[in-house]
């Protein structure tokens, strides 16, 4: 070791003697110091030689400094006669990270070209490039030299391919490497579960992941962000819990994957300690995590606290704007929604295609129909950004739920662009809330087409029938459905409590508390009957008789979440409720007369809206 040392010494002591100036390259942090170096480098001809010529051309692709400079570094290879394996290797490597990582290929050709082999080194950074230019076909082509050359063992070299055959969704090539790998570090490792995830396999991910004889930082948020990204979102949380616990100290981009589960879930409680330990470990609140808190607490029903959290950020972009629009929008809030609008332009903010839809949507609970035509024509008379399918899905929203039916079938069939089965949606949910049978049939006949297999477009043109007494047709959408083999889909509610989520679908008896949960229901049920609650089964499940119709409403998720909540919260305390589907109205009719029987105030949030229940009214 000593011996090394000295050798190492004695080549640096000679490196300075002869080339004193490259030494400066240290201490180099921008470009006129780098020019002034290699201009003394000209003047005493020092340049033409290739050892001093590939240091600069090193530092010029010095990314660890932050000193990348491809173009320079490119006019300084063209300078060079016989360029080396070293500098070859530093174009590759420059431009591997690059906005044109293709630029690689040519400097691998021409180092073939030149007689030059390859080495350990230009493959990982050749691989590198194809993975960033999702260029499949060179991946291939990189994989055969690599075999050709010899390198196929090496522990870096097998890393980049996992990566690149994770990132192509080609995990059946990746697994087969990886598991060929006589040594598999951490990044083998963790290149394989985000292929996994990538391709929606959280499972096969989940399974590598526990078996990983050691993890990183970067292992612990590639598991976290493929479940949320995968919308596991309980699973999420439940392992930043593991981690915690593990002693592993979270950064930023763990903290929002962990809080935008929190917000998909409506895990407020969940959430306010996800950003107590933002708080704790004293992280930057940079846009991205700052924004995932404003959209957490907004979709959490806190609005309150989304406003305190987008007025402490040190920065807005359109993004962070845009949550906290949405987030009012959400809560029914329109007027405010839009004032915060105007204020984002005021600040020289440009709004993005997710800021209008977030506006729209504004208008559309408001009933604001002629501010929605402003603002939606103003998308590309001032703002230059040409409306998509989610925009023309809001203005038949708007129309729809005004009540202005015929203008919004007119406005589906002169789009410019083809209607998709969302927006024929909305326009058939407008039809069942104005208990418009010509129009919904209409509709629902084309969303059938489009999508057989859609259980809600069923059931919600039946209960059009069912409401207009078209009894016929009731029974013949039951036919069609049993027919297809097309089942209604469950719908579920969350709560949290103590930390906990818990999920309950309507005939589902696993929970370890159903029992006094159905009896807290029972009690409910007397109470609010008392009180002059009377159940209505016209929008239950179509193809049941009355009774059983009955005993099904009493079932429905969001009622054994109340009676869960009841149960096991404080008393004065809100209860939160989320809902993958919307709120049905005798859900609605019955949290009224909870909320004013027993006191207590409900936020229920469905796929559409919030609903504040408090004293037996719905304040949204």
């Amino acid at each position: 070791m000593s011996s090394s040392r000295s050798i190492g010494s004695s080549v640096l002591r000679t490196v300075r003697l002869k080339y004193p100036k490259l030494f400066f390259l240290e201490s180099c942090s921008n470009l006129a110091d780098l020019k002034l170096i290699h201009g003394h480098m000209i003047r005493i001809h020092i340049i033409f030689d290739v050892f001093a010529a590939s240091r600069l051309i090193a530092f010029c692709m010095d990314t660890n400094s932050g000193t990348s400079l491809i173009d320079y570094a490119s006019r300084i290879f063209s300078q060079i006669q016989r360029p080396n394996l070293f500098i070859f290797n530093a174009m590759i490597r420059g431009h591997s990270g690059s906005k044109n990582p293709d630029q690689s290929f040519n400097f691998y050709v021409q180092l073939q070209r030149q007689g030059l082999l390859p080495d350990n080194l230009t493959f990982p950074f050749m691989v590198k490039s194809c993975t960033k230019s999702l260029c499949i076909s060179m991946g291939s082509q990189a994989h055969c030299h690599i075999i050709k050359h010899g390198f196929e063992m090496d522990v870096y070299v097998r890393n980049s391919l996992v990566h690149m055959y994770a990132t192509f969704g080609d995990t059946e090539a990746a697994n087969l490497i990886f598991q060929r790998m006589y040594y598999a570090d951490v990044v083998s490792w963790t290149s394989m579960i985000r292929g996994f995830n990538k391709c929606g396999d959280v499972e096969s991910a989940r399974k590598l992941f526990d078996k990983m004889p050691e993890r990183n930082l970067v292992t612990w948020s590639t598991m976290i962000s493929g479940y949320a990204q995968n919308n596991h979102f309980d699973e999420a949380v439940e392992l930043f819990r593991v981690l915690e616990s593990e002693g592993v100290r979270a950064n930023e981009t763990v903290m929002v994957s962990v809080i935008s589960s929190c917000a998909h879930l409506g895990a407020l409680e969940v959430g306010e300690r996800a950003h107590d330990y933002v708080v704790k470990y004293d992280m930057t609140l940079n846009l991205i995590l700052g924004t995932a808190l404003v959209d957490m607490y907004a979709r959490c029903g806190s609005i309150d606290k989304a406003f305190q959290v987008f007025e402490s950020l040190p920065e807005r972009d359109a993004l962070s704007w845009t949550a906290l629009i949405a987030g009012l929008a959400m809560h029914g809030y329109s007027e405010k929604s839009l004032e915060h609008f105007g204020k984002m332009i005021g600040a020289g903010i440009t709004p993005r295609d997710i800021t209008f839809s977030a506006v729209l949507s504004a208008c559309s609970h408001g009933g604001l129909v002629e501010r929605g035509f402003e603002i939606f024509e103003s998308m590309k008379s001032e703002y230059g950004i040409e409306p998509r399918l989610e925009h023309y899905g809001c203005m038949v929203d708007l129309l729809g739920r005004a009540g202005k039916l015929e203008e919004a079938e007119k406005f589906v069939l002169e789009m410019p662009v083809k209607p998709n089965a969302p927006i024929w949606g909305a326009l058939l949910g407008a039809c069942r809330i104005h208990k418009n049978a010509e129009i919904g049939e209409r509709v629902g006949k084309i969303l059938i087409q489009l999508l057989p297999q859609h259980s809600g477009y069923y059931v919600l043109l039946s209960n059009i029938y069912a409401n207009s007494k078209q009894w016929e047709k009731v029974t013949e959408m039951r036919q069609i459905m049993t027919a297809k083999g097309v089942k209604k889909s469950p719908g579920h509610s969350l709560i949290v409590l103590d930390g906990r989520i818990h999920k309950f679908t309507i005939g589902d008896r696993s929970h370890p508390e159903i029992d006094k949960i159905e009896r807290m229901w029972e009690e409910i049920l007397m109470k609010i009957r008392a009180a002059g609650y009377m159940g209505n089964t016209a929008e239950a499940l179509f193809d049941i008789d009355e009774e059983e119709k009955e005993s099904a409403l009493h079932r429905h998720s969001e009622k054994l979440a109340i009676a869960f909540g009841i149960m096991r919260s404080e008393a004065g305390t809100p209860i939160r409720i989320v809902k993958n589907l919307r709120v049905c109205e005798d859900c609605h009719t019955a949290t009224k007369l909870i909320s004013k029987v027993f006191g207590r105030e409900f936020i229920v949030r469905d796929r559409n809206r919030f609903h504040h229940f408090r004293q037996g009214t719905c304040g949204s």
